[in-house]
């Protein structure tokens, strides 16, 4: 069963259109009135007693507009969409099949890993890759992203080496890549921050006088944080050159998103005075053609786009975490049939674009990198104890010194620590 199209709500469509929802509130018992429908799956997945018009604001009555953006449906049949439109060819179709497996079978690997105790712990993508092949590949080289934790795809997609993402979940670095080498921002563990950091160099980039933008990577938890709401404010006012991409996987950890807003997520963007529009998230030519769009009208001095990619979190929040405390087995069947790398899969073989010597082949290179993963993090070298204290002031610090030797001597006093400080 495919998704349902989507919606656009944009300054530039002319009378904006309003839509009206009779909710009877699960817990007060009594019907409201609200604008928008419920926020959960526009399905119909936990919504209760919904009916829902749409209307245009001079109160003339108009057919239902999509709910999300989608050209390739589950089953692998390519739809067309009024607004958004995409070429592709064979060849890039099979590139883009490979980066989605590429990447799956990384994150699963790293998965493993931790399970097996060489890392400390991973935040899987497993479900969302095609929000994030799809629109990492709508990014050009000057293009910046800022990540949250799971931007494992984008990542890939910007030329990080995975044994690169993989050194600061077992503890060796920071972060083992030059944000500057690659136009990808350093992971960020603190909820929403990247948002701000985001808009910031956004407007960096309006005074450079490029035409160069970014992507802020965020997920409808991080969507209630004041950061996110701050970073739209200024986005807006600065009409920077950010796209805001929000994968919706529908669970900020335990917590469902019908349980933090009232509206969609992507129509908050009307608030802050620009557009919002809602992808399926599983469907990387949407979410590839939506990107590209919406990159392009920064880069044309339009200002900021949310777009909100409707996605699914097939795995776990974090490898501590049990979804199963949480959320029913019937949910996940349902979302497994929406599988963003069968659906392309599919397409290949529908329009005999591929066949089973390349997904075969595919397979094998996918095993190749586990391979390669596995025994590059086993073989990470550990990080000279004392590294900690070389890197907090430019130049040499009084306290800083006095600290390194207290620890240099508290560390020799233990058996077989003699080699602390002298980077082994």
């Amino acid at each position: 069963m495919g998704l349902p199209l989507g919606n656009v709500l944009e300054e530039d469509q002319g009378t904006p259109i309003r839509r009206s929802a009779v909710v009877a509130h699960p817990k007060r018992g009594r019907t409201e009135q609200a604008t928008g429908p419920v926020a959960g799956n526009p399905g119909g997945r936990r919504n209760r007693g919904v009916n829902v018009t749409v209307e245009s604001t001079a109160g003339a009555a108009t057919a239902a507009v999509p709910e999300l953006v989608q050209l390739l449906t589950p089953e692998g049949e390519r739809v067309e969409h009024p607004r958004f439109s995409l070429e592709t060819t064979p060849e890039e179709l099979r590139s883009i099949y490979r980066d989605l497996v590429l990447v799956r079978r990384f994150d699963g690997e790293a998965t493993a890993l931790q399970r097996q105790g060489e890392l400390g712990l991973w935040a899987s993508l497993l479900g969302q890759e095609a929000a994030q092949v799809g629109s990492g590949r709508a990014q050009r080289p000057g293009d910046w992203a800022f990540p949250t934790y799971r931007e494992h795809g984008v990542a890939w997609c910007k030329g990080v080496d995975p044994l690169n993402l993989l050194g600061m979940f077992r503890g060796v670095n920071h972060g083992g890549w030059d944000p500057y080498e690659k136009n990808f921002q350093l992971y960020t563990i603190v909820i929403g921050s990247q948002t701000l950091h985001a808009t910031g160099y956004a407007m960096g980039i309006t005074k450079d006088g490029t035409d160069d933008a970014v992507v802020a990577y965020f997920g409808d938890g991080a969507s209630s944080q004041g950061d996110v709401n701050e970073a739209f404010t200024f986005a807006s006012v600065y009409n920077a050159p950010v796209v805001f991409f929000c994968q919706n996987n529908q669970w900020a950890i335990s917590e469902p998103t019908e349980r933090q807003t009232r509206v969609p997520l992507y129509q908050r963007a009307a608030g802050f005075g620009f557009p919002g529009v809602r992808v399926d998230g599983n469907d990387v030519l949407a979410c590839l053609a939506v990107t590209r769009w919406a990159l392009e009208r920064a880069r044309n001095g339009e200002g900021p786009t949310l777009i909100e990619a409707f996605t699914y979190r097939m795995g776990a929040h974090t490898t501590s975490d049990d979804p199963t405390r949480y959320r029913i087995a019937d949910e996940l069947e349902e979302w497994k049939l929406k599988d963003p790398i069968e659906r392309v899969k599919a397409y290949l073989v529908r329009e005999e674009w591929a066949d089973q010597e390349f997904f075969d082949a595919v397979d094998a290179e996918s095993e190749q990198l586990a391979r390669r993963v596995r025994e590059g993090v086993r073989n990470m070298p550990d990080p000279d104890p004392t590294s900690i204290f070389e890197n907090v002031y430019a130049e040499g610090h009084a306290l800083v010194d006095e600290e390194r030797a207290q620890y240099v001597e508290y560390a020799a006093s233990f058996d077989g620590s003699e080699e602390v400080g002298e980077g082994r």
